[in-house]
């Protein structure tokens, strides 16, 4: 499924409900879900859906239950309640051949220093039914240079390639990336991106969780924001928290400076500036809140430890 498809796919879900559209293929489906450390609600209620190929950025301040729930659906933590699909399984009992289904980048790794990043990436082949060639899979995440280089050897960036790699070599049909790009400088995360795309393409389908907006942005069919242990917002990042209603800023040059309005109705404004002043709108800009400004707003000042 292409991401505009996926999109299409998702188009119907509401900003404050998180299930797909009925008949929709799902690759993760959870109902329910809860974790609790002594008196703390890690997670508390998550619902939702992910839909086969799509790309789904999960965003939320530390200590929201982004990774507990993760993990849960990784099938590296146990839950307390809840109902949870992954690829037609309980995560709880996912056995051999199910993890070989999956792939998991997880946020740090220090392990597999002694080996050179071939026989890294080619140790973990040896766990899949069907891995892909190693020596794409280095070249695709930009190390062809460093492939007899050992993991110990590896910059933060490079280290982080390397995990990629691990995590996308036996050809998982759901891929978790958890803080993919840090490390990367701009360029190699953009990089990245197309690699993604490439995975997408190529029928993966990918739960993203960053704290890079932008990169949710270009990346994502859909975001969930979760705060306080529960899905709070769920749409295409152009609708997010009604982000396609909010309040426009037209902006515009005449004569000796810039002038700007607020409106709801900025088709409307435009035509009218463009009668005024004969047709051209000479430096017209049409603003609206950026997915940052609406995920700033969702969460308020969330910023409990978890």
């Amino acid at each position: 499924m292409t991401r505009s498809a996926a999109a299409s796919a998702s188009a119907a879900v509401n900003p404050l409900v998180v299930a797909a559209p009925g008949g929709a293929d799902l690759a993760v489906r959870v109902r329910g879900l809860h974790k609790t450390y002594g008196e703390t609600h890690a997670v508390d209620g998550v619902d939702l859906d992910v839909v086969r190929g799509e790309v789904l950025a999960l965003l939320g301040p530390n200590g929201a239950g982004k990774t507990t729930t993760t993990e849960i659906l990784e099938g590296y933590r146990h839950r307390d309640a809840g109902d949870v699909d992954v690829l037609g399984v309980d995560p709880a009992h996912g056995d051999a051949m199910w993890r070989s289904r999956i792939g998991i980048v997880l946020q740090t790794a220090s392990d597999l220093g002694d080996l050179t990043v071939e026989e890294s990436v080619t140790h973990f082949a040896g766990y899949y039914p069907r891995p892909r060639d190693v020596g794409e899979v280095i070249e695709s995440v930009g190390l062809a240079e460093k492939r007899t280089t050992r993991g110990a050897n590896l910059s933060g960036g490079q280290r982080r390639r390397l995990d990629v790699a691990l995590g996308i070599i036996g050809r998982p049909e759901l891929l978790f990336l958890d803080e993919p790009t840090t490390g990367f400088d701009p360029e190699a995360r953009r990089e990245f991106w197309v690699l993604i795309r490439e995975l997408q393409a190529q029928g993966t389908t990918i739960m993203l969780t960053t704290h890079y907006l932008e990169e949710a942005e270009v990346l994502a069919d859909r975001v969930a924001v979760i705060a306080r242990g529960r899905v709070i917002a769920c749409d295409i990042p152009e609708r997010l928290g009604g982000r396609d209603e909010s309040i426009a800023t037209v902006s515009w040059r005449e004569g000796d400076g810039v002038r700007s309005v607020q409106t709801q109705e900025p088709t409307t404004t435009v035509s009218e500036l463009a009668a005024r002043l004969g047709g051209e709108i000479p430096g017209l800009a049409i603003a609206r809140p950026s997915l940052e400004d609406i995920y700033l707003s969702l969460i308020g000042h969330d910023t409990k430890d978890i």
